[in-house]
């Protein structure tokens, strides 16, 4: 059984700007760069038949293109730190996009994702450091990137190794975004 998401990609030249934050704590297991991404809906494992089903139906579809803006450096665990990660801005056309496919996930009888859509790039995994640590590496390296962004061209369906999150990950299909600053879907559910 694959193990799935749809994320952004992240081009190269700011791949190399973030690499640059992963340094200074031993303890943290830092992503390859190659590896970074914006996931937009986590799907999980799930069975052979489910994959074609979920490239079929997101192929069906027209998707909308949006910017990405890069904020400041953050954590994810509170007092339990689990990952930092740099933040990114969301927009309405973001929000849509992500919210669109969770629609489409759960119209293929996915549960619901229970995580709040919070978009960011993953730098490490430290949950083999303390509070304190992660604190210091925050307040020497947390500063935002102003006018840091791009606009992508498409998103990714990835897999990962099963059973297990982390990379390598592996492109599995690609979906253009098109140049339309509005998600249909959002617009309907505003309604």
């Amino acid at each position: 059984m694959p193990r799935l998401f749809t994320g952004l990609e992240v081009p190269a030249h700011i791949r190399a700007i973030l690499s640059l934050k992963q340094a200074g704590t031993p303890q943290m297991r830092w992503m390859d760069p190659a590896d970074f991404h914006i996931t937009l809906r986590f799907i999980g494992d799930v069975s052979a038949r489910q994959a074609n089903d979920i490239v079929e139906t997101l192929s069906q579809r027209t998707w909308c293109q949006t910017e990405i803006h890069i904020g400041e450096l953050k954590c994810f665990g509170g007092s339990k730190p689990s990952s930092v990660y740099a933040s990114v801005l969301t927009n309405e056309t973001l929000v849509g996009l992500a919210a669109s496919q969770e629609r489409v996930m759960q119209q293929l009888g996915l549960p619901p994702d229970p995580r709040r859509f919070t978009p960011h790039i993953t730098l490490g995994r430290c949950k083999k450091c303390s509070p304190e640590m992660i604190a210091r590496y925050l307040s020497h390296n947390g500063e935002a990137w102003p006018g840091l962004s791009f606009r992508p061209t498409r998103f990714v369906l990835y897999s990962a190794r099963e059973s297990r999150g982390g990379g390598p990950y592996k492109i599995e299909h690609t979906w253009p975004l098109g140049g339309t600053d509005v998600d249909f879907d959002a617009a309907v559910a505003a309604q």
